[in-house]
């Protein structure tokens, strides 16, 4: 099969690495000065007014790598060749507010919100909630960008400043005790499989490591977000990889998980399964698209976990000296802040993996101001 991927970073690259051994042809659509994809396939040139009816021509199928992309397109190639998944995940993912009322809708606990398109409604919405609260656009944030936390009354001002001029989402804060993230793959027969809930640690916006299975994780935890992002698949028929972004409250009951935020795309939190999984977010994506079996999702060893590389790509020798570490850099030129690649670790036990984590901790703290 012929799939074409809007998009040509490292995740399409990743998921045309998967989908290569299985027989299918890759095509991007991008920019082909900057694009990790082009090892794995042709790159449409984005600026080309002709580019975009030759990629759909080229493509059997056709999936996107990111959320930010514009929906009227996705919706215009649906038309044409099948898309998976379908606009209607897209726009939902697309826009905060109708994303939270989805999770309401499905009986998926969300923190208090309120919608907020002036300084006078920001105002009612932190009367409403109390401090701190997270004030956010409703659209294309990502890596902590397009937010504020306003913990004291003079944060509000310079957070209408940094963020006026966008429709907001005026959040209250979650009072939890980590972040999680499950991820799960559904194909065109409605049939599901789900990997372990990660534990992911962000700085400065930015994923930095994600641990699998989250640490004392219990299976009415993992039970539970199975149920919620089931529910999403279900509701919005959707194909492919879906990642629901959760708070773990420490609270039993419903209570126990707060949705953040979904994504509908092989996401960062799972890469940890191209080593981790019997079978990677990546191939699970590609196979539920083309109509392949889905994966099995069980883990090859019992602790895994991935570093993302940030700013600096570091010493590539230290990681392939270690047998216990996979290294996989993107391409890309350093930059601060810029994910470069990710280290993949497993490990039997919580001490030995402590140790690898800690041995590679300087590849995620590469991070310029």
């Amino acid at each position: 099969m012929k799939i074409g991927i809007l998009g040509a970073g490292q995740l399409g690259r990743m998921m045309a690495l998967a989908g290569i051994p299985l027989e299918h042809e890759f095509y991007f659509y991008g920019n082909p000065a900057s694009a990790p994809a082009a090892v794995a396939g042709q790159v449409f040139d984005e600026k080309d007014p002709s580019a975009l009816d030759a990629f759909i021509k080229a493509s059997d199928v056709i999936s996107y790598e990111s959320e930010n992309i514009n929906a009227e397109l996705v919706q215009n190639i649906e038309l044409k060749k099948p898309v998976f998944p379908s606009v209607k995940s897209l726009r939902f993912s697309q826009h905060r507010l109708t994303e939270k009322n989805l999770f309401r809708e499905l009986n998926i606990p969300v923190a208090d919100f309120y919608k907020v398109e002036s300084l006078e409604e920001l105002k009612g919405a932190i009367a409403q909630l109390g401090l701190p609260i997270v004030l956010k656009t409703t659209t294309m944030g990502y890596d902590g960008k397009g937010q504020a936390v306003i913990k004291t009354a003079a944060d509000i001002g310079p957070a209408w400043q940094q963020l006026k001029g966008n429709q907001l989402i005026a959040e209250a804060f979650v009072n939890f005790q980590r972040e999680l993230s499950i991820i799960a793959a559904r194909n065109a027969k409605g049939e599901h499989v789900f990997y372990p809930l990660a534990e992911n640690s962000h700085r400065d916006g930015i994923l930095r490591l994600t641990q699998v299975p989250a640490p004392g994780v219990s299976q009415q935890l993992q039970q539970l977000a199975e149920q919620h992002i089931c529910s999403l698949l279900d509701q919005l028929d959707h194909v492919g990889i879906l990642t629901l972004e959760l708070f773990d409250t420490g609270l039993e009951g419903d209570q126990a998980l707060i949705a953040n935020e979904m994504a509908p795309r092989v996401h960062n939190s799972g890469h940890w399964s191209q080593q981790g999984a019997e079978t990677c977010q990546f191939e699970n994506h590609i196979r539920a698209i083309s109509g392949l079996p889905l994966g099995a999702t069980n883990c090859r060893h019992p602790l895994a976990a991935m570093i993302n590389i940030i700013g600096k790509k570091g010493d590539k020798n230290l990681v392939l000296s270690e047998p216990a570490a996979h290294l996989h850099l993107y391409g890309k030129s350093e930059r601060a802040n810029r994910k470069l690649g990710h280290i993949n670790l497993v490990a039997d036990d919580a001490t030995h993996m402590q140790q690898l984590i800690s041995k590679f901790d300087g590849f995620m703290q590469e991070c310029g101001e």
